[in-house]
């Protein structure tokens, strides 16, 4: 067999090797999946099934059972009680029973797995291994795969970029949706101030508004990182939060329907402003990810582009 005839029969192996190993990761997360419901039922089993025993153990003995049976009523209701608990632990010992199968297929699958970890690592160094060689005999397809490696490594690095952008952009819609949801209750406490709340309402709208101003800083912070990934992509932008009015003098002085709806109007227009930057954020973060899915297909064609020059 000839250099060319060895690497296409490893590649065909290999290949198979590494489909292998995908069908048994997908299988074992579907299993991991499943060991995880099933635990969570078999807690809430334990749970029902002590709850079921103590019922009977109460009509058997205690003082329910005592009032029960000078109504004539403790019979029927034992043999009810103890139907129920004998049918949740029926149902207990199933789902162990099943647990304990899905355990069994979990740990098969994971020796498999072993088995075949390092298939995807085989399959691409012996196609860098054929595609040095089509390079340096000058192949026809040598001069494709060298503009494919320049294509790839841009699509990595923009992807990556992208990437990083989004969850940083996660993480400051998520902070600027926190400072929102505090002065939309600074709202509500301001509403109710404005119909009469009194010193409570002013303390609790006080409290939410102080809340807010302590998490714009961190909001803010998550904004500047967010900015400054998005330069690193092309995009300029700046954004800025409001400051929050945490201002009570006149609350505690001049506590009146006039300061009330002053108050009322500082609290709406800072809630707009923040609402108008969580919009803008959003949108930026459903732009990221679109962008982002684009560059992880883009990538996806080009191996397999690579791929195809290279088994064919």
């Amino acid at each position: 067999m000839t250099q060319f005839e060895n690497l296409d029969q490893g590649l065909r192996e290999a290949r198979e090797g590494v489909r292998r190993f995908d069908h048994l990761a997908g299988r074992r997360s579907a299993i991991a999946a499943q060991v995880r419901e099933v635990s969570e039922l078999i807690g809430q089993l334990e749970v029902e099934l002590a709850k079921e025993r103590h019922d009977v153990a109460r009509l058997e003995g205690g003082f329910a059972g005592f009032v029960a049976g000078l109504v004539g009523s403790k019979q029927e209701r034992l043999t009810k009680e103890r139907a129920e608990a004998e049918a949740v632990h029926e149902r207990l010992d199933g789902q162990r029973g099943r647990l304990a199968q899905l355990t069994g297929d979990l740990d098969r699958t994971d020796r498999e797995l072993a088995e075949t970890a390092g298939a995807h690592e085989s399959y691409r160094r012996l196609l860098a291994e054929k595609e040095r060689l089509l390079v340096e005999l000058g192949d026809d397809r040598g001069a494709r795969l060298m503009e494919l490696a320049t294509l790839l490594a841009d699509a990595l690095a923009d992807l990556r970029e992208h990437e990083e952008a989004l969850q940083v952009g996660m993480t400051a819609g998520q902070a600027v949706g926190q400072m929102l949801s505090l002065l939309n209750k600074a709202r509500g406490a301001s509403t109710w101030d404005m119909l009469g709340g009194g010193a409570y309402t002013d303390a609790v709208e006080r409290h939410h508004l102080k809340a807010a101003d302590q998490t714009a800083w961190h909001a803010q912070r998550a904004l500047d990182v967010f900015s400054r990934e998005l330069a690193d992509l092309g995009w300029v932008a700046d954004p800025r939060l409001p400051e929050v009015d945490t201002r009570w003098f006149a609350d505690v002085f001049f506590d009146n329907i006039i300061t009330d709806a002053l108050k009322h109007q500082r609290i709406n227009r800072t809630r707009d402003a923040v609402a108008e930057m969580s919009q803008w954020v959003g949108e930026a973060v459903r732009t990221l990810t679109q962008r982002s899915g684009e560059l992880h297909q883009r990538r996806e064609e080009l191996l397999l582009e690579r791929e195809r020059l290279i088994a064919a």
